[in-house]
């Protein structure tokens, strides 16, 4: 599997997100070294607190699988995924999560919670961290500049 690959469609669907006007988050779910669904976020545009990057690609993953559960698949997203996201990815049963940028506002993995090391959890998410962290946090970065001039 080739991290960096997977994380740079992951940004390609942040700059989709900047484009509209959303926070500049990407996320795909890949399995078997295949593409199986993307997202990015969408909140705005869809009316929806819950169109994080990481639910909107869980959501056409389970789609295209037929299944709301997602066995072996690695979930690529651009920051480290809040309480929120995390909790989806646990009950989809996610096998991977690879993020970019660490989130110090909102992280749920490491950052601000530390919720995928919950011992009492019924399901375990293998986690790699940091994957084109600088370019993931330049892209925020950018947008929120942008955002206060």
């Amino acid at each position: 599997m080739d991290d960096d690959h997977w994380m740079g469609l992951a940004l390609e669907e942040a700059v989709r997100a900047a484009q509209t006007g959303e926070v500049p988050v990407g996320a795909v779910v890949v399995v078997d070294d295949r593409l199986l669904a993307s997202g990015h976020n969408a909140p705005i545009a869809r009316q929806d607190p819950t169109a994080h990057a990481e639910i909107v690609a869980l959501r056409a993953a389970a789609r295209a699988a037929g299944n709301y559960r997602l066995p072996g698949v690695t979930l690529y997203t651009t920051i480290e995924p809040c309480v929120m996201c995390c909790g989806a990815a646990l009950h989809a049963r996610v096998a991977r999560l690879v993020y970019g940028a660490d989130d110090v506002k909102a992280g749920a993995v490491r950052s601000v919670h530390r919720l995928l090391d919950d011992a009492r959890l019924n399901h375990h998410i293998e986690v790699t961290a940091g994957v084109r962290a600088a370019e993931c946090g330049a892209r925020l970065g950018e947008f929120f500049r942008a955002k206060r001039t």
